[in-house]
């Protein structure tokens, strides 16, 4: 269970709430399968995942689900504009190398876009910080999302960077430290929540068109 630094035990249907019917998903860092598979099977969806972990690729493809043992990092190229309708990326944006490119290219493939995203800002993150004296650098020359520090974003520091690339936040979920909705969270996310579920629309324009998402 993630109590502020780790891993979410993510409850699919929590997710499957959020993908319309029918869509074709692509799951980036898609892990063993298990939630594509519940879009598959509740949601009548075409599902894609991409995971470099070898086990949990096989235990995808076991799964039935069409899984491709792909690096997030650099391949996403492969796929076209537009091929898909929704986009997930789950618990691994702060470990990507490029943020800002796994973003952009997200945002070209599909058109709704589902990140959880820990909050390392949690209250329960802030005391184990004070108890145990983990440094965070105030002062780094550069926006977190650029750099190595993406670990330390909270809340408020993903709200703004969808905002800097015209991602259009359309709902927002807050999880406690277990994964589970905590409406009361809301209020004070930035401090309430142990992670967040956003669901961002795509506002991507291909170049040298100027056609974009509808």
């Amino acid at each position: 269970m993630y109590e502020g630094d780790g891993a979410v035990i993510l409850r699919p249907g929590i997710v499957a709430s959020l993908v319309p019917s029918y869509s074709r998903v692509l799951d980036l860092g898609c892990d063993d399968g298990l939630l594509l598979r519940h879009f598959i099977t509740t949601r009548d969806c075409l599902g894609t995942g991409i995971e470099l972990d070898h086990p949990s690729l096989v235990t995808a493809m076991s799964a039935r689900v069409l899984a491709l043992g792909l690096d997030l990092n650099e391949d996403l190229g492969e796929f076209h504009d537009d091929s898909y309708d929704v986009v997930i990326l789950s618990q691994i944006l702060q470990a990507v190398v490029c943020p800002d490119v796994v973003r952009a290219e997200m945002a070209r493939i599909g058109t709704v876009l589902i990140l959880l995203v820990l909050n390392v800002v949690y209250w329960r993150s802030r005391l184990k910080i004070i108890g145990e004296k983990i440094p965070i650098p105030h002062d780094l020359p550069y926006p977190w999302h650029d750099t190595l520090s993406q670990s330390y974003a909270g809340v408020a520091d993903f709200e703004e960077w969808f905002a800097s690339f015209n991602l259009k936040v359309v709902n927002r979920v807050c999880l406690d430290g277990r994964g589970r909705p905590l409406r009361v969270a809301s209020a004070a996310p930035n401090l309430l929540a142990g992670s967040t579920i956003r669901v961002l629309r795509s506002h991507w324009v291909e170049p040298g068109t100027g056609r974009n998402h509808s």
